[in-house]
């Protein structure tokens, strides 16, 4: 399953799934792109392994690496309790 963790200005959403059993996490970007239809693409914590970059440049991508570096705690967390929902108690 996937969780939303957090939407930029720009409506690029950023997704989450469980933690699996090897401690990895899947986080997933999504941008909306009139030309394109959508710009993507997958990180998995701990490691910040990159996978599958369509349509993003490299300082796209560089910052959304920053983003999820910053956050990654909060996303390792959510993923251990099924999502913000779950973990904040709402």
């Amino acid at each position: 399953m996937m969780y939303p963790f957090m939407t930029l200005n720009d409506e690029t959403e950023i997704v989450h799934s469980d933690m699996n059993a090897d401690g990895t996490v899947k986080v997933y970007i999504e941008t909306p792109d009139k030309k394109d239809g959508f710009h993507n693409m997958t990180c998995y914590l701990p490691t910040y392994e990159i996978k599958e970059i369509n349509g993003y440049s490299d300082k796209q991508v560089e910052e959304f690496v920053e983003i999820i570096k910053s956050t990654a705690h909060l996303i390792m967390e959510f993923a251990k309790e099924g999502g913000f929902e779950h973990a904040s108690g709402f």
